[in-house]
């Protein structure tokens, strides 16, 4: 009977290879599934009122700064009107460029 038990353990040795240690696996854990809240989006009718409204001078300008930095819950036109300032600016300061050179030029050529 010893030697059955032997020959037993002698085959099962001889499956496993030499040096080699066993495979354990990581433990998968489910992470919570994070929605964000969907934003309401702008109907028509609101970005109508609003381009409307921007075309106003200086009422423009002041609802641009309350709409991009005051507490406006929808952000796509926080974000427009950030866009919109932007472009102002660069507007502004191409156009001091522009009034620069120009009037410049047309200085020096006056007093030729």
């Amino acid at each position: 009977m010893d030697s059955n038990n032997i020959d037993q353990n002698q085959q099962i040795n001889n499956q496993i290879p030499p040096y080699q240690q066993p495979v354990y696996q990581q433990p998968v854990y489910q992470q919570p599934i994070y929605q964000q809240p969907v934003e309401v989006p702008i109907t028509v009718g609101e970005w109508f009122l609003t381009m409307l409204l921007t075309y106003i001078p200086l009422v423009n300008i002041i609802l641009l700064f309350v709409w991009a930095f005051g507490n406006n819950p929808q952000k796509s036109k926080a974000n427009w009107a950030k866009a919109r300032l932007i472009w102002m600016a660069i507007g502004i300061v191409m156009t001091i460029i522009f009034y620069s050179l120009f009037g410049y030029a047309i200085y020096s050529a006056l007093n030729y």
